[in-house]
């Protein structure tokens, strides 16, 4: 079955002439990949703000998530500190990616173009919070972490 894939046009600015647009590695990826704008060392158990080196203008009813690489958790232990990482449409500095060192003993090192995190823009609905006097009952009412059993 084919859906219709929304298209929309991001303008960006770079703020250094040798730094990387976000791209797609692959047709069907959901995100694309957000380059570091330096070179760095987050030591064991750190965390560091990493410039991405441009600035966007996301449209109004979307946002950007910043989010982990799968390659970087699973081989170095890198993660996205605030993950996911949100970019409202009225930002408009520079993209930074908060990285966290989760290895204990080793040290990660990057170097300016690595990919350091993934970028996906996503539509989202303008909410009225209502206030009433109830809300209607369900099944799991107010259980909360760990409400549904182990594992």
């Amino acid at each position: 079955m084919n859906q219709a894939i929304t298209h929309i046009d991001v303008p960006f600015v770079s703020d250094d002439p040798d730094s990387y647009c976000p791209a797609y590695a692959h047709d069907g990826d959901a995100a694309s990949d957000l380059r570091a704008a330096c070179d760095g060392v987050i030591e064991p158990g750190m965390r560091m703000l990493i410039p991405c080196g441009f600035s966007m203008a996301i449209p109004e009813g979307y946002a950007g998530l910043v989010l982990p690489r799968s390659g970087l958790a699973v081989h170095h232990g890198i993660t996205v500190l605030n993950a996911p990482g949100l970019i409202d449409s009225s930002y408009r500095g520079e993209i930074m990616v908060s990285l966290l060192n989760t290895d204990l003993t080793k040290r990660f090192e990057f170097s300016k173009g690595d990919r350091i995190a993934q970028l996906m823009i996503i539509p989202y609905p303008l909410v009225s919070f209502i206030p009433v006097d109830s809300i209607d009952k369900t099944d799991r009412g107010s259980g909360g972490f760990g409400s549904s059993g182990r594992a």
